[in-house]
């Protein structure tokens, strides 16, 4: 049934979805760094029993992020900003990654995985910001450590319902892969990991006991996820063009003060 209420959340999650798709085409990330903290606030104001808000925010921002970084990704692809290479190695790990995160988050306590993602995300800026080696391209390692790494990015970054950029792109920019493909490469990478994500909460939501909201597909909730996704697929392009302009310094600078303001809040909590 369609409430007002319902409405109004998806008028909100409109507004939200252009501020995710600017910052997917512009840092990489497929915007669950702002849908997750956002709809955990979001959702008990419209209604939504406190004691399913955490796993509805995690499937659906995963779900939103399916969509928005694919579209940034392509952008990213047509404008030469992915490495092919480091994507074919890390997807199948990001993707088993993301089913093993939905997994742990099904089970861990809801009020750790806010604070868990607060700590990571803090250690995240603090390299960022300390790393003054200045870029210089070489070799990738060997696949199968790609493919470790992608796990671990997948089954982290499913745990926080992110699509994987705040992990990704520092980590290919750490081995030697320019901040612009790093951040194309993770949008990529995002897409395929948040499918998977998405996929399990869907599938343990059908499996809980609990009373879901209407217009729930498993843990995914629909008006949210369509509020979102009917703005922030196209604002992607905005943020692609960004990204190409400004120089690598100053999106650093940028990554790294959006993790810092990110990490306080989700330990704040």
């Amino acid at each position: 049934m369609i409430t007002s209420l319902t409405v109004l959340l998806f008028v909100v999650c409109m507004l939200l979805g252009a501020c995710v798709g600017t910052l997917s085409g512009l840092l990489g990330i497929g915007g669950g760094l702002v849908v997750v903290p956002a709809l955990t606030f979001l959702l008990p104001v419209f209604g939504i029993a406190p004691t399913v808000v955490m796993p509805i925010a995690l499937a659906t921002s995963l779900a939103t992020i399916v969509l928005t970084s694919s579209a940034s990704a392509w952008r990213h692809f047509r404008l030469g900003n992915v490495h092919l290479e480091a994507v074919k190695a890390l997807v199948p790990g990001m993707m088993l990654g993301g089913i093993l995160g939905a997994g742990l988050a099904d089970r861990l306590p809801h009020d750790w995985l806010p604070r868990l993602f607060g700590v990571i995300v803090l250690a995240m800026a603090l390299q960022m910001s300390l790393n003054r080696r200045p870029y210089r391209a070489r070799p990738l390692p060997h696949w199968l450590r790609l493919s470790f790494a992608g796990t671990l990015i997948g089954t982290l970054s499913s745990l926080a319902g992110i699509g994987g950029g705040s992990f990704t792109v520092p980590y290919l920019h750490w081995r030697g892969v320019s901040m612009h493909q790093a951040i194309g490469s993770a949008s990529a990478g995002g897409a395929v990991l948040a499918l998977g994500g998405m996929v399990s909460f869907v599938w343990l939501g059908w499996r809980q006991t609990e009373p879901l909201p209407a217009l729930s597909v498993g843990y995914l909730y629909l008006p949210a996820l369509l509020g979102v996704v009917s703005t922030s697929v196209w604002m992607t392009r905005v943020g692609a063009q960004l990204a190409v302009r400004l120089p690598t310094a100053q999106i650093k600078r940028i990554f790294a003060v959006f993790l810092v303001i990110v990490g306080v809040s989700m330990l704040l909590k």
